[in-house]
């Protein structure tokens, strides 16, 4: 199955709910301090979150680099083709950013204490870091492997080097430094497939662009004056927002 029809069968089965997150919602600590509480080791490399910010994008959390980094993983992850628009010009780089700017990326309700083991998958979050710290320091540890093998920053590989970095990540063949690879590949992912098939009004899919892909009809749930009307027909409407019917 191909990215594009996997793409098509998620959304058909979960775009109602894809804004809800799989990770737990707190702590105020910094993500050095954390990791350094943590396991005893401080960061290679420190990101500059006083960089000034996309605002003329329309960023509230990422700074210009990372907002580079965002928009070319996104671009790879969910390119736009022959079957319909790709993440990045559905906007979905600004659902991420508010959902870092706010009480999720600030891990409002996550519980922070310790101990932080491995732990599996059903285990949930095992980390001392906020969903925005994971990805502020997940994205520096990309962009400094990216910078020490190829000599580039993420956003200046071409397509070909930025899909083979993703499926490095991926398969873990990649050993990030100071977040584990598969849970900051896991979340950028999950956030992607949200931003992709939420609500237009939380940032993503632009004009439901994702929901009239998958033939989605949106927030929409009443149909009883439907019934008759198109009784053994095809019902097709543009999807409706949430803001489209308060």
């Amino acid at each position: 199955m191909g990215r594009r029809d996997f793409l098509k069968l998620f959304g058909a089965a979960g775009a109602a709910g894809a804004a809800a997150s799989t990770l737990p919602l707190g702590g105020s600590a910094s993500a050095d301090e954390m990791v350094v509480a943590a396991t005893g080791k401080t960061h290679h490399h420190v990101t500059d979150v006083t960089k000034t910010r996309a605002e003329d994008s329309g960023y509230e959390f990422f700074n210009i680099d990372e907002s580079a980094f965002i928009e070319a993983a996104l671009d790879t992850l969910i390119p736009s083709d022959s079957t319909g628009p790709g993440a990045k010009e559905l906007g979905v780089a600004i659902y991420i950013d508010r959902q870092m700017a706010g009480g999720y990326g600030k891990g409002d309700r996550l519980y922070l204490e310790g101990p932080y083991g491995e732990g599996t998958s059903e285990q949930g979050y095992q980390l001392p870091m906020t969903p925005s710290e994971l990805i502020r320091a997940g994205i520096a540890d990309v962009e400094a492997y990216v910078q020490e093998n190829h000599k580039s920053t993420f956003d200046s590989l071409s397509a070909k080097d930025r899909a083979a970095v993703m499926t490095d990540l991926e398969s873990k063949k990649v050993d990030l430094p100071t977040v584990p690879t598969a849970t900051f590949f896991g979340l950028l992912l999950q956030l992607t497939i949200e931003g992709y098939f939420a609500d237009p009004m939380y940032g993503g899919n632009k004009d439901g662009a994702a929901w009239k892909m998958i033939g989605f009809p949106g927030a929409d749930a009443m149909y009883m004056d439907k019934i008759e009307p198109f009784r053994n027909k095809p019902y097709q409407a543009e999807p409706k927002g949430i803001q489209d019917i308060i």
